[in-house]
Order: C-alpha cells, then sequence, then structure tokens
C-alpha cells in the first residue's frame, strides 16, 4: 500500500512525547477491594471496640456498645481503601496518570539534596534554641543514640543484606563493657570507648563464624536466639553484671579530664562561668553527634573501598558474588564486625548518659525498633535512616498525648508508609561504583564476534 503525496500521512509520536494513560480507575475493583477491607475491620473490631466489658462491682460481666465508635472505624477503612486505592492508580508504573507534573519533581529533587545540610545545621543548633528546654535536649540525645544504632545496623542490614534480629546484643555488650572497666578499673570514658567498641567488634565476629552457611529467616532466627543468650548470660552471670540489679554508679564524661562538675576543678569554673546542670546535658549532645557523624564518616568511607563494594554485592546475590571470587567468609565477618563496632560505641554513650544499666534495657524490642528504623529509613541509605529514627523516636514523644491510641496511630502510619514506600524513605540500592558510560569490549571475548 502506498500513500500518495495528496493523502495525509498517519500521525507519529516523538520520543518525548508523553503517552496517553493506558489503566484507569476500576471503580468496580476499588469499591469490591475496599468493602473487603471494612468487613474485615468490621470482625476484628467489633469485640475490641464494639463491645466494652468490665468486672462489676460484685464481680458479675457488665458490658455496654459502642456501636457508633465501630460504624466510624469501618468508614474510616472503607474510606482510606478507596483513596489509597486511587493514589496507587495514579502514582503507578509508566503508562498511568502522574499527578506530579516534571516541574514539581525537579523542584523536589532540588530540595532533597538540600535536606541533609539543613538537618546537619538544625541538630548543630539544637543546644542553642532550646537550652531552657531540658525535654527537647534529652529527646535529642535520644534520637541521635537511635540514629548511631540504626547507621551501624545499616551495614548489616542495609549494606552487606543480612538480615540481624540480634543487633541489641552488640549494645549490651558495649554498654556492660565500659560500664565494667570504669566502675571496676577505674578507666576514663574515652579510653573505655574504644574497648567497648572493640569487645562488641569481636563478639560480632564470634556471631558471624557459626551463620555463614546461613541466609534468609534461618540467618534471622541464629541472630535472634545469640541476643536472647547475651541477656540472659547478663541475667545469671551476677557475680559479674550484677544480674537483675544492673550496675550503677557509671561514671560521667569529662571533656578530656576536666569533669563537668560545680566544683573549683571543674569546666565552669574554669571558663569563669556560673555552673549549670545544663552545661553535661550540651555536652552529652555533641557528643552523641560526635559519634553519629564518625559513625556515618566511617560507613561511607567504607562503601567506596572494595569491602564496602563486596558487602554491595553480597547483597545482590550471594552465587554471583562467590563466582566473581569475593570471599564471602571475610565480607559477612567484616560486615558483622563493623555493625557490632558502632553498636558498641552506641552502647558505650547509653551507659554513661543513664549512670546505670539493666538487662531490662536490651530485650528484643529494642533489636525490633532499630530494624524498623533501618527498614522505613531504606535499606542503605544514611539520611533515610537518620530521617526515620527522627520519626519513630519522636513521633512515640509527639503522639504521647493519644495514650492508648499512640500505638494505633503511630501503627497506621507505618502501614501507610509501607504502602506508598515499600522501600522505605529514601529508598537506595544503587551500587556505590559503577559505569557511568558503557564501554566496548574486544570481539574476541563475546560470542557474537563484536563488542
Amino acid at each position: 500500500m502506498t500513500l500518495s503525496a495528496s493523502e495525509p500521512k498517519p500521525a507519529t509520536r516523538s520520543a518525548s512525547e508523553p503517552r496517553p494513560a493506558t489503566r484507569l480507575p476500576d471503580l468496580v475493583f476499588i469499591l469490591k477491594k475496599s468493602a473487603i477491607s471494612a468487613f474485615i475491620a468490621l470482625v476484628l473490631f467489633s469485640l475490641m471496640i464494639g463491645i466494652r466489658t468490665e468486672a462489676g462491682p460484685t464481680g458479675q460481666l457488665i458490658y455496654w456498645t459502642r456501636f457508633g465508635d465501630l460504624a466510624a472505624i469501618v468508614a474510616a477503612v472503607f474510606g482510606g481503601s478507596i483513596v489509597i486505592e486511587l493514589l496507587r492508580t495514579w502514582w503507578g508504573p509508566v503508562g498511568t496518570i502522574n499527578i506530579v507534573p516534571p516541574s514539581v519533581q525537579s523542584s523536589l529533587a532540588i530540595v532533597g539534596r538540600l535536606v541533609a545540610p539543613a538537618l546537619l545545621i538544625f541538630t548543630v543548633l539544637v543546644p542553642v534554641i532550646f537550652y531552657h528546654q531540658r525535654y527537647i535536649l534529652d529527646l535529642g540525645i535520644l534520637v541521635l543514640t537511635y540514629v548511631m544504632l540504626g547507621w551501624g545496623l545499616n551495614v548489616v542490614v542495609g549494606l552487606a543484606g543480612l538480615l540481624d534480629l540480634g543487633y541489641v546484643a552488640f549494645y549490651a555488650v558495649g554498654a556492660y563493657s565500659y560500664a565494667l572497666l570504669a566502675t571496676n578499673f577505674g578507666l576514663s570514658f574515652w579510653i573505655c570507648l574504644p574497648l567497648a567498641g572493640i569487645l562488641a567488634s569481636l563478639w560480632g565476629v564470634m556471631l558471624g563464624f557459626p551463620v555463614l552457611r546461613l541466609r534468609g529467616d534461618y540467618l534471622a532466627i541464629v541472630t535472634l536466639a545469640f541476643g536472647e543468650i547475651i541477656r540472659l548470660v547478663i541475667i545469671n552471670w551476677q557475680s559479674l553484671t550484677g544480674g537483675p540489679n544492673g550496675v550503677s554508679g557509671i561514671p560521667r564524661p569529662s571533656l578530656f579530664g576536666i569533669p563537668l562538675t560545680p566544683g573549683d576543678d571543674g569546666l565552669a569554673a574554669l571558663l569563669g562561668i556560673e555552673f549549670s546542670p545544663t552545661h553535661r546535658i550540651v555536652f552529652l549532645f555533641y557528643l552523641a553527634l560526635a559519634l553519629a557523624l564518625l559513625t556515618n564518616w566511617v560507613t561511607i568511607r567504607l562503601r567506596r573501598l572494595p569491602i564496602g563494594r563486596a558487602w554491595e554485592a553480597l547483597r545482590e546475590d550471594e552465587v554471583a558474588c562467590r563466582a566473581l571470587g569475593i570471599n564471602i567468609t571475610t565480607t559477612k565477618l567484616t560486615a558483622f564486625a563493623t555493625g557490632a563496632l558502632f553498636g558498641g560505641f552506641a552502647g558505650a554513650f547509653f551507659a554513661t548518659r543513664q549512670g546505670f544499666i539493666s538487662p531490662e534495657s536490651f530485650t528484643f524490642n529494642e533489636s525490633a525498633l532499630v530494624l524498623a528504623i533501618v527498614v522505613l529509613g531504606g535499606m542503605g541509605s544514611q539520611l533515610g535512616v537518620a530521617l526515620a529514627a527522627l520519626t519513630m523516636i519522636g513521633g512515640f514523644e509527639l503522639f504521647r498525648g493519644l495514650e492508648q491510641f499512640r500505638m494505633l496511630v503511630f501503627g497506621l502510619a507505618m502501614v501507610l508508609l509501607m504502602i506508598w514506600r515499600p522501600r522505605g524513605i529514601i529508598g537506595h540500592r544503587a551500587p556505590t561504583v559503577y559505569l557511568k558510560q558503557a564501554q566496548a569490549i574486544s570481539s574476541d571475548l563475546v560470542k557474537e564476534g563484536h563488542g
């Protein structure tokens, strides 16, 4: 078939012209799925919220109904399911409607590059802005502690891809190492800090050897058991660790030998200023910030080294990693040891900040919380982990006024985040080092005869 000069040519679409939407919202499917979600909510919450029971004054069971609250929750689930499905449709893969214009996307990219410097500047200025608000300073120290733990676990889970559910064990080893060395031998914080990290790193190597051939769920179970073993050892070895009573009287850190006390040899007296208990809190805040930045800097540097690239290769495919000649044993052991080192640093700081430690501070809940911070922030993303720690630890305090509904609201927020951002706040799995341009190879090396 040929076209004459007078016949119009068929319209062609340029590469830059956007394609029309190939998928519109299926209202019947959305309504059906939302109705199923609402029915499940009705079944789950009918006895939890719809009917309330209590023991009466004479021991009999009394109950009353709250069907209005139950109907509101079911309606919220139904409406929320519709909204979520519509957003999934509009923000779906290529070929669907995208409600975010390119100009807004470029602006968001610019803002994203400025988030890390702005967050760092704000963190440095927190003690200056909130100097007279002890609660905010203590909360900031707690957030920085979990940022440090998250960055340490990010080496194991985010970079090496090894699921570790017993990370709290290294946290406990660092805390008890500092507490026992400082109380029994009178060593200062600056001497005990590297010793605590080294001891925790040795325990990381000890954990790494039994799990060299394990992966996935089996690795998670063994690491979980390791965390519980450390906790039980701490509880039962009373002659060394104090057992359930813990260790008290842990020395506070000094500024290179200068104590932060009201005495004549204190820092305030040497500087000629009036002593304030806030000085020690501000010092602990900047100490936590320095340790967190050290953790971040070392992690970034390690990612650019061959060992860091080996971690990323191990995360993507262990079989291919072996085929390339990478020593899997060394790669796994260094990942566990490096993550445990940072966990030991965080534990030593926790001990000197609290002045008292006990086994109740190192339960599985701590491991689960740190792992949730890494997963929600984005495995492999340093900024994402910091934002997740700020959101989760600060979020608990933000919703403290909601009392019994606090965990419900917080859990709902986590579920929504996992729906919209399944790889975390800042999902980042791109390799640290890669070829920016495709390079031709010799035709002798390929089967097709050309490179």
